[in-house]
């Protein structure tokens, strides 16, 4: 059997976080994904560039300290490989160079400052698809600080995707936000026959999906996710940190991300959203061992845990 333990660093809008992963390939079962270990740190990125167009000295410090770190769990981990993307906020930050060449010089780590049709589809490779019902179609939306990735599955195949400057945090630092064109797009671009079902990723849909008490592998139907949105609505951000146990990086994005999610049901006319919990790390750990330790352009992980 051959393993290799690769990592994937996500540096997001609202965190940064490091996923660690082993890849067995075996004549016997195949290959075999299997999450090893993920670390999230909360730097918030995207609220000095939202609001100032570039990001801090002290978020750069603290950026700089946590890719020290994540590259000394790399060691411990003997992982054989990795990658560092970062998406919205380094996308749109005036000092985006001066960051990546710093995080470099100081760590050593490479950062791929990845466009907008790139993260999309990154997160479409994720084993969520390895999955789907053919004759069903699908929407898949992935909510981030910065920006929210749409993808429309048919016959369990992507057909098409789109990045949208709309994101959690962004929302909190900019009033006006083009929610227009994202919904014309969602409903411009669905398929015409059948329903649609939502695929939904992202740190704040996981919360809500465990909030709900969901059993893993069923929906969040449209009427308990709008219950919710005026339940969180009602409570201030002290409640949430308090009665619902949420970090305090995650009790004030969580509302704007409950928003999202709902617009993108009620344009495509989806009722419900399954949460397979995989986000853009697993889509760049998949594609790295495609790219790096397989024949094949697209390996299948048939068992995840």
């Amino acid at each position: 059997m051959d393993t290799q333990k690769l990592a994937a660093i996500d540096i997001g809008s609202n965190a940064v976080r490091i996923l660690f992963a082993h890849i067995h390939n075996s004549e016997t079962y195949g290959v075999h994904f299997h999450k090893n270990a993920l670390v999230r740190v909360p730097i918030r990125l995207g609220a000095d560039v939202f609001e100032k167009g570039k990001v801090g000295k002290s978020n750069i410090k603290r950026l700089v300290q946590a890719m020290k770190a994540f590259k000394l769990l790399m060691k411990v981990h003997q992982v054989t490989d990795y990658q560092a993307c970062a998406t919205s906020a380094l996308r749109e930050a005036t000092n985006q160079k001066e960051i990546v060449d710093k995080v470099l010089s100081k760590t050593g780590i490479s950062i791929e400052v990845i466009s907008g049709k790139k993260e999309a589809a990154l997160i479409s490779k994720t084993q969520a698809f390895d999955f789907l019902d053919s004759e069903k179609n699908y929407l898949y939306v992935d909510v981030g600080g910065g920006s929210t990735e749409l993808s429309f599955f048919e016959n369990a195949e992507r057909t098409l995707s789109q990045s949208f400057k709309i994101g959690t945090v962004r929302q909190l630092k900019q009033h006006q936000l083009d929610w227009d064109s994202m919904e014309s797009w969602i409903q411009e671009n669905k398929p015409s026959g059948g329903k649609i079902v939502l695929l939904g990723s992202g740190g704040n849909i996981n919360k809500l999906f465990k909030l709900a008490h969901i059993k893993d592998g069923k929906p969040i139907n449209m009427l308990k996710l709008q219950s919710m949105y005026q339940r969180l609505n009602q409570m201030s951000y002290e409640d949430r940190i308090i009665e619902l146990g949420l970090n305090p990086d995650r009790a004030d994005v969580i509302l704007p991300a409950t928003e999202i999610y709902l617009r993108a049901m009620q344009a495509s006319g989806a009722k419900q959203i399954f949460v397979p919990r995989f986000g853009l790390a697993d889509g760049m750990i998949k594609a790295m061992y495609a790219e790096k330790f397989s024949h094949e352009s697209s390996p299948e992980f048939p068992t995840v845990s």
